[in-house]
C-alpha cells in the first residue's frame, strides 16, 4: 500500500461543503492530512466529514461566514493551540454576485462579493501567516479563474474581486521567497461548480471538468 503523502500534515480548506473545496478536502484527507472545513452550513459540512470519516480520514468542522473576519482570527487562535502550525492553507471559496451591466450591480452586491472574493482571503492570510511560517514546509494556494486576468464584458464584480486576489496572492508570494512558506495561485479552468452553472445553466456537462478531477492540481502544488 502506498505510503499517505500528506500524512501528518493539517491543512485549512474554505468553500469546503461543495465543488472544488470539497474535492480537495477528500484528496488531501485520502493522503493523510487532517482537514480543517470552514463552510457556511453545519448541514453541508456534516456531509463532507461522513464522507471523509468513511473513507478512513480526519476532520474538524468549522461553520462559519467568511464575512465574520474576527472569527477568522479567533481559528488561527484555536489551530495555534491545537496543532501548533498551518501546512496548508487553501483559499477557495467565492461568490458570483450578478452577471450584467458594471453599473447594474447595487452597492450591497459589490460588498459582498469583495468581502467574500477578496477580504476574507486577505484576513485568512493576516490570521495565519505565523502558523504557516511554523510548517516545515508550508504552501497556501487560492483558486482563481481567466476572469481575474482576461477583461470580459459583464463580469463585473467578480472579476474585479478576481483580480485583486490575483495581486495580493503574488504580493504576498514576493514576500515569503526567503522562507518555507510556498504561495500560488491555481486556476484549474472550467470546472462544474454551482457557480458556474448559474452563469451557463444549459452548459452540457462534457464542457467542463468534474472537481474531483481538479482536486490533483491542489495536490501537485503541495507535493512540489
Amino acid at each position: 500500500m502506498a505510503e499517505a503523502q500528506l500524512a501528518g500534515r493539517v491543512a485549512l480548506i474554505t468553500g469546503a461543503t461543495r465543488g472544488i473545496g470539497a474535492a480537495v478536502a477528500r484528496r488531501f484527507s485520502a493522503e493523510g492530512a487532517h482537514v480543517v472545513l470552514i463552510g457556511r452550513t453545519v448541514g453541508a459540512l456534516e456531509e463532507i466529514d461522513d464522507a471523509i470519516k468513511i473513507a478512513g480520514g480526519t476532520a474538524t468542522l468549522v461553520p462559519l461566514d467568511l464575512k465574520e473576519f474576527d472569527k477568522i482570527d479567533q481559528l488561527a487562535g484555536v489551530l495555534t493551540d491545537r496543532h501548533g502550525k498551518l501546512d496548508i492553507l487553501v483559499g477557495n471559496a467565492a461568490v458570483l454576485g450578478s452577471i450584467g451591466p458594471m453599473g447594474h450591480m447595487t452597492p450591497e452586491e459589490f460588498r459582498n462579493v469583495m468581502d467574500i472574493n477578496v477580504t476574507a482571503n486577505w484576513r485568512l492570510v493576516r490570521a495565519f501567516d505565523p502558523l504557516l511560517r511554523r510548517a516545515p514546509k508550508a504552501h497556501a494556494l487560492f483558486t482563481t479563474c481567466e476572469a481575474g486576468h482576461e477583461p470580459t464584458a459583464y463580469w463585473s464584480a467578480y472579476a474585479m474581486s478576481k483580480a485583486a486576489l490575483e495581486m495580493m496572492t503574488l504580493t504576498w508570494a514576493a514576500e515569503l521567497t526567503k522562507t518555507n512558506v510556498k504561495v500560488a495561485l491555481i486556476d484549474p479552468g472550467p470546472v462544474r461548480t454551482g457557480l458556474r452553472r448559474k452563469v451557463f445553466p444549459g452548459e452540457h456537462p462534457s464542457a467542463a471538468a468534474a472537481p474531483e478531477a481538479v482536486a490533483s492540481l491542489f495536490l501537485q502544488h503541495v507535493l512540489d
